[in-house]
């Protein structure tokens, strides 16, 4: 991989290192939404909530289109669903791992 390609990765990443960006995701995995839909899922105010929406656009995750005065988001790249669920079984693991570490530790103790 070059490093062109790493970076663009990065970005990514980036865009998606946001318990608010996250939860922007998995609310259009169900379908297109309204931002002003979105908002009273997010205690912040609408301009902080679209900066976040634009970082999500801005590497291609989420799209818009309007209608009229609305503006509905789209998941343009819903394949990053599937990062959520390995991202899921990585915590589980790393659960587990520490419980054995854990539980092997006081087998030990007299």
């Amino acid at each position: 991989m070059n490093n062109e390609e790493l970076k663009a990765r990065a970005r990514v990443m980036k865009a998606l290192a946001s318990p608010v960006r996250l939860k922007i995701v998995d609310e259009l995995s169900r379908g297109d939404r309204c931002i002003c839909e979105l908002q009273p899922l997010f205690p912040m105010n609408k301009s902080t909530l679209s900066r976040h929406v634009a970082e999500l656009k801005n590497v291609g995750i989420v799209g818009e289109r309007r209608e009229g005065v609305r503006c509905y988001l789209k998941l343009l790249t819903p394949c990053v669903l599937s990062m959520f669920d390995c991202t899921m079984r990585v915590i589980r693991a790393e659960a587990k791992r520490q419980a054995d570490v854990a539980n092997a530790g006081k087998s030990t103790k007299p």
